[in-house]
């Protein structure tokens, strides 16, 4: 056997063996919720800008860019937009990957692949500071709620112009909210790529854990992803492409990170 198909299958055997773990699971979940407390995830920058993310996370993401290797990606919610540069230094890699495998010069100016951020209040201090940032270039920020209307039409018509769709989830975490994020952009996901949706996790949480937002258990992102793949599988809808829109539940993934804030969240367009 070829040593690297031996390795990528002596891999997926201890993913899938991690997936069995019950033992190993319930202690991933007994440190996530202790690291809660300490707002761990706070703890992380990308390129220089605070990310607010699990390690695993930030890693699958990245491995997910490399793998569909997108030329737009359409991210709700912005903070202080280290979830954008992470997108963004991935693009401009795939960008300088293509331009030595095709022997042109690549023009740093003139960048084709693209990150859309939108969020409903980019505060002026984190914007100044990706505005200033190298990978700017790459990086379109739009202020407004991620399912006003027009905003959607917006980034649908930015969206018409590109062949590869990564979406990702992550602003206001009510069930509601999310689930109309879900119906206005999931569409927009190319066929093989993802659609992400993170913070699934409140629903596996205590339901005291969250007692200063409008999110917790029976209302979070989890439910509304469950409501939308209801939705999918009971009615026949179309993607942006024109294609049948269907999605899987990637738990291998899952399997593979252990400690994420994504499960049920890592959406595969099939």
């Amino acid at each position: 056997m070829d040593p690297i198909q031996e390795f990528e299958q002596e891999r997926q055997a201890h993913i899938a063996g991690q997936g069995q773990d019950l033992a190993l699971q319930k202690l991933t979940g007994d440190w996530f919720q202790h690291t809660l407390r300490h707002k761990y995830s706070y703890n992380f920058s990308s390129l220089g800008r605070p990310i607010i993310q699990y390690p695993q996370d930030i890693v699958a993401i990245q491995e997910l860019i490399w793998q569909i290797r997108p030329d737009l990606i359409v991210e709700t919610g912005i903070a202080h937009g280290g979830s954008l540069v992470l997108s963004a230094s991935m693009l401009a890699l795939l960008d300088y990957g293509d331009a030595v495998a095709s022997g042109k010069m690549l023009n740093p100016n003139a960048p084709s692949r693209r990150v859309v951020g939108i969020d409903i209040d980019i505060r002026s201090h984190n914007r100044a500071a990706i505005e200033a940032h190298p990978m700017a270039g790459r990086i379109d920020m739009i202020q407004g709620s991620s399912i006003d209307p027009e905003i959607v039409s917006q980034v649908r018509r930015i969206a018409a112009g590109y062949k590869r769709i990564l979406v990702i989830l992550d602003s206001n975490h009510t069930h509601e909210h999310v689930l109309a994020e879900l119906e206005a952009y999931a569409p927009l996901t190319t066929s093989d790529s993802y659609c992400v949706v993170f913070d699934t996790v409140i629903e596996d949480l205590p339901e005291a854990t969250y007692p200063d937002r409008p999110w917790g258990k029976g209302d979070n992102p989890k439910t509304a992803v469950r409501e939308y793949l209801r939705r999918l599988k009971q009615e026949k809808r179309s993607a942006a492409d024109g294609a049948p829109l269907m999605f899987e539940i990637d738990s291998a993934l899952e399997h593979k990170l252990l400690i994420t804030v994504a499960p049920d969240g890592f959406l595969r367009r099939v």
